[in-house]
């Protein structure tokens, strides 16, 4: 599971010109930036506050917020990308954090 390339494909709104990409070198970096970008969103909506918290339906909110997110993670064995949906990575996010929190 360990460098598989990931690109995760997301619209922030219905307009086609907030489409963008964010590309990292595991599922694992990508979760990580999924919740960057999450926190990044709470700084701004939240200056005044030094000290943000949120739980996993915070980040589960945030991603059915987008008018779209996916990822498309790269399997060596057949040499192409394999698409995954929103609830895909939303699993994903959780297992993630869990590995994290122990």
């Amino acid at each position: 599971m360990a460098n598989r390339h990931t690109i995760v494909l997301m619209q922030n709104s219905q307009n086609r010109s907030t489409r963008t990409f964010m590309d990292y070198d595991s599922i694992s970096q990508a979760m990580d930036g999924i919740c960057t970008l999450y926190e990044r969103k709470l700084k701004d909506l939240n200056p005044a506050n030094r000290n943000i918290t949120y739980d996993i339906a915070d980040l589960y909110n945030f991603i059915d917020g987008l008018a779209d997110m996916s990822a498309l993670v790269y399997d060596h064995s057949i040499q192409a990308y394999l698409p995954n949906d929103r609830r895909w990575i939303k699993q994903r996010l959780l297992q993630h954090l869990k590995k994290l929190a122990n």
